[in-house]
Formats: structure tokens, sequence, C-alpha cells
């Protein structure tokens, strides 16, 4: 994860490829039509443990690009490049929280893992409050970062990224999660994908040439 994960608003969608380079190269090349909807950041991460499993994510400068991505016909294009039999599940939110347990340090990414989740959750504000409550707990179990998102079209549905400290703590963490951590339960139920557990793999900054 890094500083540009935290956008106000985030499309975020976790699918399989067939070759995610080439999926890339598509979306850098397409860099135009993605500022074109508002887009100033794309990250990709790719899973550790399933081939050709992705999770990216791109920050949107306004809700009402949001929808304007969902409609647009280059969304087709992008999962047609990807080998995508359907298209999958996007989910489209806002930022509800950044919490970060530890402060910056130079090798921000080097061994530690992404743990991605879209899920329901019964309350976020009442989440939030379990969340802080357990935070001393979040870090004992290797937790070092936690991102929640909230669904513009669904105010119980999130998406939750968790920067965890390497993949043995990742994998104890998904095992065992937390109480606080309600939103693992409900992973891989109804149309929610299971867990994405990867690392990050690229980052396109769409204003840049």
């Amino acid at each position: 994860m890094s500083e540009y994960d935290l956008h106000s608003f985030i499309l975020a969608c976790d699918y399989r490829v067939d070759d995610v380079e080439r999926m890339w190269a598509w979306l850098r090349k397409h860099r135009e039509s993605l500022a074109a909807i508002g887009a100033h950041h794309v990250v990709l991460y790719t899973s550790i443990w399933e081939p050709h499993r992705v999770l990216v994510t791109i920050g949107i400068r306004q809700a009402k690009s949001v929808r304007e991505v969902l409609r647009s016909p280059a969304l087709f294009e992008w999962f047609d490049i990807s080998g995508a039999d359907d298209i999958p599940p996007i989910f489209g939110g806002e930022v509800v929280e950044k919490v970060d347990l530890y402060p910056p340090s130079p090798a921000e990414h080097v061994g530690r893992v992404v743990v991605g989740v879209m899920s329901s959750v019964k309350d976020v504000s009442a989440l939030m409050v379990k969340v802080h409550d357990g935070l001393d707990r979040f870090k004992r179990g290797g937790v070092r970062k936690i991102w929640v998102y909230r669904a513009l079209d669904d105010g119980q549905e999130v998406m939750i990224l968790q920067e965890i400290e390497d993949e043995a703590a990742a994998r104890q963490w998904i095992d065992h999660p937390d109480t606080a951590a309600e939103w693992m339960s409900n992973a891989g139920l109804g149309p929610y994908p299971t867990q994405f557990v990867g690392r990050f793999a690229h980052l396109m900054s769409v204003d840049e040439d």
C-alpha cells in the first residue's frame, strides 16, 4: 500500500487476468482515457497465493466520475484485454478512514503483504469504534495499516485494505482474525470474493507523462 492508495473516491476490482504485464501495458496506453474520467492514480497488486489474480485500485477525483467509469465502454475493453470471461464485481466507494499503526519507513513495501476484503458490515461507524478499541491487538497480529472504504451505493458494503508485516502474519491473521475485524468473516460469502492476499506490483500516476 502506498500513499496513493488513500483516495477520497476509489474504484477497485479483484479478478483474474491472462497476462498481468499485458494488462498493465494496456492501462498505461489508455492513460488519457483514465484522466478524462477523473482518475489520478492506478495501483496494481498481484496475488502471492493465486496465480493471475490481481487487485486494481483507481483513485477518482469525484463521486460522479466513479459512475462515469462504470458506464464507460473502455471498461468492457479493459476486461476483454485481461482475458476475463465476465465483468467481475467492481467496488466504487469513498474513504471512511485511514488508520496507520506505524510511522512511514524508507522500506515501506519490502516483504509486506496487502490483504484486501470486500464485505458487508452491520454498521460502519460502530465498526470503526471497535477497530480503534482493538488497535493494540491488531499491532500484535502484524497489522500495520487499515484503510476503510464505504460503497457509494450501499452504506453497509465496505472494502478494507490491510497492510500486514509479512506472509506468515497474513496467514495467521486470515485464519484467526481479531473479533474487531468483523469484515474478515464475510469475505467470500454471496457476491464477495475471498480475501485477496498480495503484494504491490505497479503504480501509475495518470497525470504524469
